[in-house]
């Protein structure tokens, strides 16, 4: 099974951040133009939280606050379930389901090292089945 570390590689490992003070409008529009349903939020380098659509859905829009005025930090998931690039694509395909959540920060050595999202996992998963059949059509075809 791949490791995430592998993934990255594949992947990339650039990861797009947003302060905690900074309005959760400036996160919605961040997240629209890069095409991602998610920000890690930062403070200084430390990861702080991570901030959502689904965030701003409930904790936004739902409450009827503003958002020009309301600050990251207020809808943020503060201290956000990480994994290390050592881990599996398949432990993280588990903690993505168990917890509930579409994203994961990867942390190597208490540094922001990627971020991987269920989308990335999900490819990763088809993609080792398709080379597995592959070579099983190959080992068949002798």
């Amino acid at each position: 099974m791949q490791q995430v570390k592998q993934l990255l590689e594949t992947k990339g490992r650039s990861v797009v951040t947003i302060g905690p003070d900074a309005p959760v409008l400036d996160a919605i529009r961040l997240m629209a133009e890069r095409r991602i349903g998610a920000l890690v939020v930062v403070r200084g380098d430390a990861l702080a939280g991570i901030v959502t659509e689904r965030d701003y859905a409930r904790k936004v829009i739902l409450k009827g606050h503003s958002s020009r005025e309301t600050p990251v930090a207020d809808i943020m998931t503060p201290a956000p379930t990480t994994v290390a690039p050592t881990a599996t694509v398949d432990e993280c395909m588990r903690l993505c389901t168990e917890l509930r959540v579409r994203h994961l920060p990867v942390v190597d050595n208490n540094r922001l090292a990627g971020i991987v999202s269920i989308g990335d996992l999900v490819k990763a998963v088809i993609d080792e089945q398709a080379a597995e059949i592959d070579h099983l059509h190959r080992y068949i075809a002798g």
